[in-house]
């Protein structure tokens, strides 16, 4: 069994809580223990030592200093990922980064070259690869169960309310580096290129609702062709009340499978339908956060894996690369009206 990893958070908002949950469960399995975590707000801090019973630090090179510190995740804003990963990286710590990796792809791309300079682990929190339901599809597109893919569609019809956007930056390009795509979409689309491979070839359109004051698009439709061959198309806002489950479908030339949330439906040819269900519901709505913590305690378990073997996570850095390309590629066909190719 590998030794106890010692994690400290750095950035003390909305995400700490699944991360936490999962670190609990991991102390009792002995496996990680919190450190514990620093954020530049005094509020946030108190906040945190109340809720998880946690030491606090009130600069990031005191948590950086703190004895038994193996791993630190960064939870801030995306813009200042590279900054706290070039810090921890330089204290010998490993990474594990909220998505999306950085603010645009140039800085995304700098932060896996920097982590792969200073030999540390890097990963990136991308979750619903973790989720049972997409384990099993992804088990199953390896094993040939469908065929020669065909035709594949995310859809992410989420809401998010006013009290959302009530918080500064929050969907503003400056704070966040996108809208819906980099924000919301990213899980989704991310387990898309996840089980499909790369898209070759994009195009978009993308606009701002009149819901709320942000400079960043919150309704997209893109058209999209894999380098497999496949072709789809991806359909993502946070403008559809009261929200809705994310949708991933797939047919091939041996079946099809349909991956609501956390709920799969296998269809294959003259065999009976497989359905493995997990749940349809969880943070697509007002509250994005409402969501079970088992797929971070898995992405943590692979991490943790990761760091005793000496080999690069499933949910590396480099890995997290794609999702951001085809971001950036939609929103730059948006804006040309035109396809671009990646």
């Amino acid at each position: 069994m590998p030794g106890m990893i010692g994690v400290g958070m750095v950035g003390l908002g909305m995400a700490v809580a699944p991360h936490a949950l999962a670190l609990r469960d991991l102390e009792a399995a002995g496996r990680a223990r919190l450190v514990g975590g620093f954020s530049p707000s005094v509020e946030r801090r108190a906040g945190f030592a109340a809720r998880w019973h946690a030491p606090v630090f009130d600069s990031l090179d005191a948590l950086l200093g703190a004895p038994g510190l193996d791993l630190v995740l960064v939870l801030t804003p995306p813009a200042a990922h590279l900054p706290v990963a070039e810090a921890a990286a330089a204290a010998g710590k490993h990474l594990l980064v909220e998505k999306p990796l950085e603010f645009d792809l140039a800085r995304a791309e700098a932060l896996v070259a920097m982590a792969g300079r200073a030999g540390v682990t890097l990963g990136v929190v991308f979750q619903h690869r973790f989720r049972p339901a997409a384990l099993r599809l992804k088990a199953a597109l390896e094993a040939g169960l469908l065929g020669t893919p065909l035709s594949a569609s995310a859809t992410i019809r989420w809401w998010r309310d006013a009290a959302y956007f009530a918080q500064p930056g929050r969907g503003m390009k400056a704070r966040d580096g996108g809208g819906v795509l980099l924000t919301q979409a990213i899980h989704t689309i991310d387990l898309l290129l996840h089980l499909m491979g790369p898209v070759a070839e994009a195009a978009a359109f993308a606009r701002t609702s009149p819901l709320r004051a942000i400079d960043t698009e919150d309704i997209v439709a893109g058209a999209l062709r894999f380098a497999n061959g496949a072709i789809g198309t991806l359909d993502a806002t946070t403008v559809a009340r009261p929200g809705f489950p994310e949708r991933i479908e797939i047919a091939g030339t041996g079946g099809s499978a349909m991956l609501v949330s956390e709920r799969l439906e296998l269809h294959l040819a003259d065999v009976a339908p497989e359905v493995i269900d997990h749940g349809s519901a969880g943070g697509g709505g007002a509250d994005p956060m409402a969501f079970d913590h088992g797929p971070h305690r898995a992405l943590h378990t692979e991490v943790l894996d990761a760091i005793a073997a000496g080999r690069p996570p499933s949910n590396s850095g480099a890995s997290a690369l794609a999702v951001q390309r085809l971001i950036e590629a939609l929103l730059r066909g948006a804006g040309q009206g035109q396809f671009v190719t990646l």
